[in-house]
Order: structure tokens, then C-alpha cells, then sequence
């Protein structure tokens, strides 16, 4: 019998699974205010695209699709009862 040396290698690695608490916690602080989600995603030992399929899956597809608000316009010169020609400036309020 002879002696001869074997090599293992331990690189590849399974794919981890990730609890729903997990992701959770992830996004939500990926979307920490100020928050960057390539960081977020990093420091979580997970590349920037997953964290938005999660952000995706747990939030609604919703959340990414544009949409419309009501917008009033009024004049910018109180004293004006109409805008002047030319001007561009709109107020929006938020309810």
C-alpha cells in the first residue's frame, strides 16, 4: 500500500438559508434613513440584488411602481391672480 496525499477542498459553498426574520431584518435596515443597501448587503455577507428581491418579496411589488398624486396649483404672487407668463414655479402639499 502506498502512501499518497489527498487534497480536500473546502471553497464551494452551500447556499445558505435565510429565515423570513432574517430578511426582515436586512431590509429594514437597508431602509434605515441614510441607510446604503450595497453596505447593508455587505456587511449581511449577500450581494446588493438580493437585498432588493427581498426588499421586492416582503414589501409589494407595489412600493416600486410609480403612481399619481393630486397636485393644487396657485399662483406664486399673491398679488397676481394668475401666474405670470413664462413661470414654472408649483407648490405641492402633502396630506
Amino acid at each position: 500500500m502506498t502512501k499518497t496525499q489527498v487534497e480536500v477542498i473546502t471553497s464551494v459553498e452551500r447556499r445558505r438559508r435565510w429565515s423570513w426574520a432574517e430578511k426582515e431584518r436586512i431590509v429594514a435596515a437597508a431602509m434605515e434613513p441614510g441607510a446604503v443597501a450595497s453596505a447593508v448587503a455587505r456587511e449581511a455577507g449577500i450581494h446588493a440584488s438580493q437585498l432588493y428581491r427581498w426588499r421586492q418579496e416582503l414589501c409589494g411589488r407595489a412600493r416600486a411602481t410609480p403612481g399619481f398624486a393630486a397636485v393644487k396649483a396657485r399662483s406664486a404672487h399673491r398679488t397676481c391672480p394668475r401666474p405670470p407668463v413664462g413661470s414654472s414655479l408649483a407648490e405641492v402639499s402633502v396630506r
